[in-house]
């Protein structure tokens, strides 16, 4: 970190440091090491979790249903889901007790990427892809994705579909395939912004990497100073 500090890598709130034994506020303080923001506060927590089927994402459920209870049982702190997955959607799901970080990742304004794995009923044409790109109209406004791509060979009337978008509004995914008349059978989110399920398995739960929650920190960071939020010193 001295030779780093030395060599004018390390900024606090956008300035340059040099000076070695420099104090920070780890809450408070952003600290970034050639332009990526540095995550230092430990109290802050950050769970993926690879959601199962028939599970709500909330901490209790006045039905009787699986809820997202159990898992933070069991991470023994309490932390609250960021967004929301459909109660038969599967994949990733992040837990923390950072808000700042939530609606970043969460608030339809930021527009984090998505990615999904669809099983949908029926043979989808390279035209109805092209009309997802350019466009459909829903009740709630117009929706378009970034990406959309048949993933194998479509067997037994059902094609597995690849599709990535920006939206976070409610059951987008569900409500795009539906009014292509595709309804959707299997749902599963595999990235959410810069995190990858990756082998984590169906039902598991791990902590962030330190190199995840430094990518976290940054999109943090540059989302508040898109919003004009950013630490201007007042």
């Amino acid at each position: 970190m001295e030779q780093f500090l030395l060599a004018g890598r390390i900024t606090v709130n956008g300035e340059v440091v040099t000076e070695l034994g420099r104090r920070v506020n780890a809450s408070t303080d952003v600290v970034s090491l050639d332009g990526r923001v540095l995550q230092l506060d430990v109290e802050r927590r950050y769970v993926m979790v690879n959601k199962p089927p028939k599970m709500v994402t909330s901490m209790s459920d006045d039905k009787g249903r699986r809820d997202l209870g159990e898992f933070v049982e069991e991470i023994g702190e309490r932390l609250f889901p960021v967004g929301r997955l459909d109660y038969d959607t599967t994949g990733l799901l992040l837990l923390t007790n950072d808000g700042d970080a939530a609606q970043v990742l969460a608030h339809p304004s930021f527009g984090v990427e998505k990615n999904y794995v669809a099983t949908v009923r029926g043979g989808v044409a390279s035209k109805t892809l092209q009309k997802m790109k350019t466009g459909v109209d829903l009740d709630d406004g117009p929706i378009a994705v970034d990406h959309a791509m048949v993933v194998g060979e479509p067997r037994g009337g059902q094609t597995i579909l690849e599709i990535t978008l920006h939206s976070g509004r409610n059951r987008i995914v569900r409500r795009l395939c539906e009014a292509l008349g595709h309804p959707v059978v299997t749902l599963h989110r595999r990235r959410f912004g810069p995190f990858h399920l990756g082998g984590l398995k169906l039902g598991a739960w791990r902590d962030l990497t330190a190199e995840e929650r430094h990518q976290l920190a940054t999109l943090v960071e540059l989302a508040k100073k898109e919003s004009g939020e950013g630490n201007d010193g007042g």
